[in-house]
């Protein structure tokens, strides 16, 4: 896979930024929906806290420590799905979870427009700058653990999460 090189440093700052000074990171006082989450291959731990009002994601935070690709994607993920109904915080979460774990051949995508990564890019809007972690399979867990957590807490799951 093959970046543009002013792509990737675009992505990058995203990242870092959301890692540096994440939004919604609070718990939220009057949720009606939480899940933990734990990445036991470097240690990444996140809460994840949902105010849902009916079928609708009112306000989302979490809590947490871990690296900045976990910490970005909380993060980022809280921002994409405030205000967001259930139907569409589930078909996000493939979306994304399809984005950054799909198989990248590394002739089938190089010089493709309009296909692969690009695809992504219309589809997740700022989630897409986690398209770099597939050069990384290890990173991939690090970027879907809060999404696994809030599945979790959206279904009512009263387990950790794990990567494993």
């Amino acid at each position: 896979m093959s970046f543009d090189p002013d792509l990737r440093d675009l992505y990058q700052n995203v990242i870092l930024d959301h890692h540096k000074k994440p939004r919604n990171f609070h718990k939220v006082a009057d949720a009606n929906r939480s899940a933990e989450g734990y990445n036991p291959l470097c240690g990444d731990k996140v809460s994840v806290y949902v105010k849902m009002e009916g079928d609708l994601i009112k306000d989302i935070g979490f809590v947490g420590s871990g690296c900045a690709i976990s910490t970005a994607a909380a993060s980022m993920m809280t921002e994409s799905l405030k205000g967001k109904t259930r139907a569409q915080a589930d078909a996000l979460f493939e979306q994304f979870h399809e984005f950054v774990t799909r198989a990248v051949e590394a002739e089938g995508e190089k010089g493709r427009r309009g296909e692969g990564e690009n695809e992504g890019d219309v589809r997740l809007g700022k989630l897409a700058a986690f398209g770099g972690v597939r050069e990384f399979p290890i990173r991939i867990k690090c970027a879907t653990l809060p999404w696994h957590t809030l599945q979790a807490a959206l279904k009512g799951k009263d387990t950790t999460v794990s990567t494993e």
